[in-house]
């Protein structure tokens, strides 16, 4: 699961997306610290190995989440400055919601808001298999020996082996 690096100075126009995504009917916006329960009760639904990472964005005022919601109910998240300062992630979109642009939106969203925040660079923790998907989104790169980054000595994975 390597890291990828994102220049933040050329992030892409997010407009288009913006109405791409609310024309099919969702909405994105920062998450709200009252919101917190429901958002991490979604969270553990869909993602409960992310469950740590997205409960520490909202040790933020505000919290540094951004959140798509779909006729009063979460289709997807991202966080930001969560797992560590300047790193993007974790994010999620439920199956049956994706190949919209929420998701998309939602990382230009996350990393926009690390750019309002002063950072030229932001890293992708873990991407797991998207590399491609992060590449074409945001013009991401893998970072050189990062196969393993900071979730290759955890005590989540000592505990589930």
């Amino acid at each position: 699961m390597p890291d990828m690096l994102v220049p933040l100075y050329e992030l892409p126009e997010s407009r288009a997306l913006e109405i791409q995504v609310k024309e099919a009917g969702v909405s994105c916006r920062r998450a709200e610290s009252y919101e917190r329960l429901k958002i991490l009760e979604f969270v553990r639904g869909n993602w409960p190995a992310w469950l740590d990472e997205a409960a520490a964005a909202f040790a933020h005022v505000p919290p540094t989440m951004h959140v798509a919601v779909e006729s009063g109910a979460l289709v997807g998240f991202a966080a930001y400055n969560a797992t560590r300062p300047d790193y993007f992630g974790p994010t999620g979109v439920v199956e049956e919601k994706r190949k919209r642009g929420i998701g998309s939106l939602l990382l230009v969203r996350g990393l926009q808001s690390l750019a309002v925040d002063g950072y030229a660079y932001a890293v992708i923790g873990g991407v797991n298999g998207q590399e491609a998907f992060y590449e074409k989104a945001v013009g991401a790169m893998v970072i050189p020996g990062s196969e393993t980054g900071i979730y290759g000595n955890n005590v989540n994975a000592a505990i589930a082996a």
